[in-house]
């Protein structure tokens, strides 16, 4: 399996993905074959403070539900209203049209600490 290595990752399976001030987060593929398929995504409202490591929403799957963790501090700046109506999202394009809300960090060097796709990728391997 491939991890992009424009995005980086945290221990929980979500990525963050720098566009600017902002960073856009999401689950990756292996999270989202390990829930199966999703068919609710319960996010945040845009303004909210989330601290690094605490949940910021949760995700509903057929086979589970699962805490979605903030992979850094920062204000919710936008969420991908889209899943309300097409969950799947998710499943489908995880790095894509499935992200789950945008962040405005409060320490703009926290994405530089989250792990690069080859340290991610190793962390998947070593949980099998």
């Amino acid at each position: 399996m491939a991890y992009p290595d424009d995005v980086r990752y945290t221990q929980e399976h979500e990525w963050a993905r720098q566009e600017g001030d902002l960073l856009v987060i999401g689950i990756t593929n292996y999270a989202t074959d390990q829930l199966g398929d999703v068919v609710f995504v319960e996010l945040p409202e845009v303004g909210k403070v989330v601290e690094v490591g605490k949940t910021f929403g949760v995700v509903e799957a057929v086979k589970t539900v699962s805490d979605l963790y903030a992979p850094v501090a920062g204000t919710i700046a936008e969420v991908n209203g889209a899943l309300g109506d097409n969950p799947a999202l998710v499943n489908q394009e995880p790095y894509g049209d499935g992200w789950m809300i945008k962040l405005r960090p409060s320490d703009p060097n926290a994405f530089a600490k989250l792990l690069s796709n080859s340290d991610y990728e190793k962390l998947v391997e070593e949980s099998h």
